[in-house]
């Protein structure tokens, strides 16, 4: 199956949190996104590989993604390595998207940075005849997607475009939510974290209202290209 979209994250719950509103609308339009998490995210403080996979499942059926994929990179060590690289370049040549989003090039989490790097350097690798790599045997045929697109997590950035989420918001926040080991839990009793915390998903829930203000509309979340885009003014008057 070839995907319109495709996501990648190093940990799961970096999508939803940083794009939800986003893949739920591509999703809700009839466009095929794949979620693809480089990590389990067995290194987290709350919750363990196993829990956090169930619930990036569930996250993904909320968001009607296409396929949710992991590639079993170790968490904390996601290194520009050719064992790394390759595992991207056989993702992006087996479902062949025509866009690819990754996190933004500077992050406070180490992993996010590393991701972001091992993204781009997949989409431009993954499209040259002499890299050579299999599925099931099979020679993979070389392929590059067209555009390689940011999405906001920690760190900010003046966005290149902003999508409107207004009618999708509530899928993002039920995905986030999924991931009952990782946010707000009165009942729990593991240690608190940085994203533990309830103010984070008010933190999650101001944002999308910041970004979505800038562009006259009630949530929206942020992105940047590295390359210039077109703009069809006269789409304005359609």
């Amino acid at each position: 199956m070839n995907l319109d979209v495709m996501v990648f994250s190093a940990h799961p719950d970096d999508a939803e949190l940083s794009m939800g509103g986003t893949i739920a609308k591509f999703s809700k339009a009839g466009i095929r996104v794949g979620l693809i998490d480089l990590t389990k995210g067995e290194l987290g403080t709350r919750g363990t590989a196993e829990s956090r996979q169930k619930e990036a499942f569930q996250a993904a059926i909320i968001l009607k993604a296409a396929i949710r994929e992991n590639l079993g990179i170790p968490d904390g060590n996601i290194k520009r390595n050719k064992d790394n690289l390759m595992r991207l370049i056989m993702s992006i040549r087996k479902y062949r998207p025509k866009i690819i989003f990754a996190p933004y090039i500077n992050d406070r989490h180490p992993d996010h940075i590393h991701t972001s790097r091992l993204a781009k350097e997949a989409m431009f690798s993954a499209g040259l005849v002499k890299v050579k790599t299999f599925d099931k045997e099979v020679a993979q045929e070389p392929y590059r997607p067209s555009k390689l697109f940011y999405y906001m997590q920690t760190y900010t950035f003046e966005p290149t475009f902003i999508v409107d989420i207004t009618d999708t918001y509530e899928h993002k926040m039920n995905a986030v939510k999924a991931y009952g080991s990782q946010f707000y839990n009165p009942k729990s009793v593991e240690p608190e974290t940085f994203i533990s915390k309830p103010e984070f998903i008010d933190y999650i829930e101001s944002r999308t209202q910041f970004y979505g203000f800038q562009i006259g509309k009630k949530f929206g979340e942020p992105f940047y290209s590295e390359e210039k885009l077109e703009y069809d003014l006269v789409s304005l008057f359609k």
